[in-house]
C-alpha cells in the first residue's frame, strides 16, 4: 500500500469513526419541548442507525402520528431532517435542526408556514415495570349523573343522559381531575358511523377509538396506540354497538383487551402520541377522553390504581 493510500485510508477511518461516535450519542428516543410563541408543546423523536453509516428514525409532532424519518443528515455536530406535512397547513416540509449539548438536544423547527420555533429535548425516561403489582381499590370515575371529577378543556359540549356520558358533537376534550401512575382501566363506549375518538392514558398515550369494523388492524385504527403499536387483530364491532376496553398500564408496558380479546399484550410504548398533554412521562397523568373529533358515548368508567 502506498503512503498516499495509507494516509487516505486512515483519514477516512477517522471520519467514519467520528461519525459513528456522534451518531451513537444521538441514537435513542427523546422528548422534545417546542417553544411556540411562549407556549410549550410536547413532541417525540426516535433516532437509530440503518446499516453502517445512515441514521433514520421517527418524529411525532404535537398532533398526528409518529412519522418516519428517511434520513437524519449530519454535518459536523449538527443534525437535520425533514418531515412532510400530515395535518399541518399546506406549505413547506417541516425542518428540524439540532445538536447535542451535553446530555440534551437543542435546536430549531421550521414549520410548514415558515415560522421558526426553538426546542429542547431530554432522553425519554425509563419507567419501572412491576411484575407483581398490588392493586388498590377500584375508583368509579363516572358517577352516571354529572361531570363530577372531570373538566372540559374548553367550552363544554359534554352532557350526561340516562347514565351515559355523551359528546354529541366535536368540541372539547374531557380530562379527569385526578392523576394516576400504573393502573387497570375498564371503559365502555359507543360511537356513530364514521366517528372517531380516543382514550389518553396518563394524558400521553392515545388508545384509538374509531369506526373501523372489518378493516385490517393498524396502529392508527381501533385499539392501536396511535401511530406506535398495532393490535394483532381487528375486533371492533359495528358502529352503534356498545364496546369495551380493559387496559393495564404498568410503566411503559400496556395490555389491551378489546371486546374480550387481547389485542396488545404487554408491549412497550416508546413515547408520547400526538395530542398528548405533555411528555413528562415520569410523573402521574390524568385520563383524557378525546372530544375534538367526533361524537362518542361512554359508561362504566372504572380505574384500579396500583397500591401505594
Amino acid at each position: 500500500m502506498t503512503k498516499f493510500l495509507l494516509t487516505a485510508t486512515v483519514f477516512l477511518f477517522l471520519i467514519f469513526n467520528s461519525f459513528a461516535q456522534d451518531a451513537k450519542k444521538l441514537e435513542g428516543t427523546w422528548n422534545l419541548t417546542i417553544d411556540e410563541n411562549g407556549k410549550e408543546e410536547p413532541s417525540w423523536l426516535e433516532i437509530k442507525h440503518s446499516g453502517t453509516s445512515t441514521l433514520i428514525g421517527r418524529f411525532c409532532y404535537k398532533f398526528g402520528s409518529a412519522r418516519p424519518i428517511s434520513e437524519v443528515k449530519m454535518v459536523n455536530d449538527i443534525f437535520s431532517f425533514t418531515i412532510p406535512a400530515q395535518w399541518e397547513p399546506k406549505g413547506i416540509d417541516m425542518q428540524i435542526i439540532g445538536k447535542l449539548e451535553g446530555e440534551h438536544l437543542k435546536g430549531t423547527l421550521i414549520y410548514t408556514d415558515g415560522s421558526v420555533f426553538h426546542w429542547k429535548a431530554e432522553r425519554t425516561p425509563k419507567l419501572a415495570y412491576n411484575e407483581s403489582p398490588k392493586w388498590g381499590k377500584k375508583i368509579v370515575l363516572f358517577n352516571g349523573k354529572d361531570l363530577s371529577g372531570w373538566s372540559a378543556m374548553g367550552e363544554n359540549q359534554w352532557v350526561v343522559e340516562d347514565g351515559v356520558l355523551k359528546s354529541p358533537k366535536s368540541g372539547s376534550n374531557l380530562v379527569t381531575d385526578e392523576k394516576f401512575t400504573d393502573f387497570k382501566l375498564h371503559i365502555e363506549f359507543k360511537y356513530p358511523k364514521d366517528s372517531n375518538s380516543g382514550i389518553y392514558l396518563r394524558g400521553r398515550y392515545e388508545v384509538q377509538v374509531a369506526d373501523n369494523a372489518g378493516l385490517e388492524p393498524s396502529n392508527i385504527l381501533f385499539g392501536g396506540i396511535y401511530g406506535l403499536l398495532t393490535p394483532n387483530e381487528m375486533v371492533a364491532r359495528p358502529a352503534g354497538e356498545w364496546q369495551e376496553y380493559d387496559i393495564t398500564l404498568i410503566g411503559r408496558r400496556v395490555t389491551i383487551v378489546a371486546n374480550g380479546k387481547t389485542i396488545i399484550d404487554n408491549q412497550n410504548i416508546p413515547g408520547m402520541t400526538g395530542g398528548a398533554l405533555d411528555n413528562n412521562e415520569s410523573t402521574p397523568g390524568p385520563l383524557l377522553i378525546q372530544g375534538d373529533h367526533g361524537p362518542v358515548e361512554l359508561r362504566n368508567i372504572v380505574i384500579t390504581p396500583i397500591a401505594n
